[in-house]
């Protein structure tokens, strides 16, 4: 049984980080804000999309995207300076940035009118970042020797099992995470749920650089929401979601902490779901709808809800799966 426990000195470290990240994002908010406007690098709504869609998001065309590119670059600069470690951070950190990269090159694609990566080719370069990931999680970190940890039961060993397992978990996180950012702060703050309660166990677990690393992300989180509440002065973009969903994943594995990951992450697994669901039974019926409108934060505005009720409903449920997953994550950990 592992011995949670921290010192005061991990603490300061990993709230200090938090800080410096926030303090840097947000002095770097109205030169990136300005330079996005600047060269209209805005949203642009597909007339192709479903009206129900068009009709409650009309109003965010041209609203600058990208904004994810705050984030991942305050933490790249910030983990770079004073947290940069192989066993801890040399791995969540490649998965931000290639993937951010990956979902730039998708945001500009759109933004250029072009539609963005076709679903296929874009499947396929997240896969290729997930099997880079996995291998090196595997043989590098030597999680070829190690057991996955089910809380309140213990360890078991899966071998090589680990590699189609990281890449499940990372790709699967990081769309469900870029389909859930469609309203204004509603991602951004489910996500600092997240990386706040994988902080925490990486805390209890004594990976202090995780723990950090975590901090870090989740400083530069509250700088981007202080600026894409509603109404938002900027979005996330593909650049945004799709690294942070990612690097979502690695730490969950990292931790070793996965199984709980369904439940940190409840609201993205729901987000997900009402797509599922949605597509199959279209198949199935013929055309008919069983949401109004999919993902599920879509189909509470076309019943009639305000966006920052949504956005504001949806963090409750966040906020309690978050700490029902860190619990149960920690069980059986000391």
């Amino acid at each position: 049984m592992e011995q949670i426990s921290f010192t005061a000195a991990s603490l300061i470290r990993v709230f200090t980080l938090a800080f410096v990240a926030f303090i840097i994002a947000i002095a770097l908010t109205p030169f990136f804000a300005n330079f996005l406007y600047k060269h209209k690098l805005g949203k642009k709504i597909r007339k192709e999309k479903a009206p129900v869609y068009n009709r409650l998001h009309k109003s965010k065309e041209n609203v600058p995207t990208m904004g994810g590119l705050l984030i991942w670059l305050t933490v790249l600069f910030v983990t770079l300076l004073f947290n940069l470690s192989r066993e801890a951070t040399w791995l969540p950190l490649f998965t931000l940035v290639i993937a951010g990269l990956l979902g730039a090159f998708d945001d500009l694609l759109n933004i250029w009118g072009r539609g963005g990566i076709r679903a296929r080719h874009k499947l396929f370069w997240q896969l290729l970042i997930a099997v880079a990931g996995a291998f090196w999680f595997y043989k590098k970190l030597e999680w070829d020797t190690k057991g996955i940890h089910i809380p309140a039961v213990g360890d078991f060993a899966i071998g090589v099992w680990y590699i189609p397992l990281f890449i499940l978990v990372i790709v699967a996180t990081m769309n469900a995470v870029n389909i859930t950012d469609g309203l204004d702060g509603l991602a951004g703050g489910l996500l600092g749920l997240a990386f706040f309660a994988y902080g925490v166990i990486a805390l209890a677990q004594g990976q202090i650089g995780i723990a950090a690393f975590c901090g870090t992300i989740g400083g530069a989180l509250l700088a981007f929401l202080w600026f894409n509440i509603y109404p938002a002065r900027f979005f996330m973009g593909d650049t945004g979601s799709m690294a942070l969903g990612a690097t979502l994943g690695v730490l969950a594995m990292l931790t070793n902490s996965v199984v709980v990951l369904p439940i940190i992450g409840f609201v993205f697994v729901a987000e997900t779901l009402s797509v599922i669901i949605q597509v199959v039974y279209r198949k199935l019926t013929g055309g008919k709808k069983l949401f109004l409108s999919a993902p599920l934060h879509h189909h509470l505005q076309a019943k009639g809800w305000p966006e920052p009720k949504v956005v504001m409903r949806l963090w409750v449920l966040g906020a309690v799966f978050a700490v029902i997953g860190l619990v149960v994550g920690l069980i059986g950990r000391g």
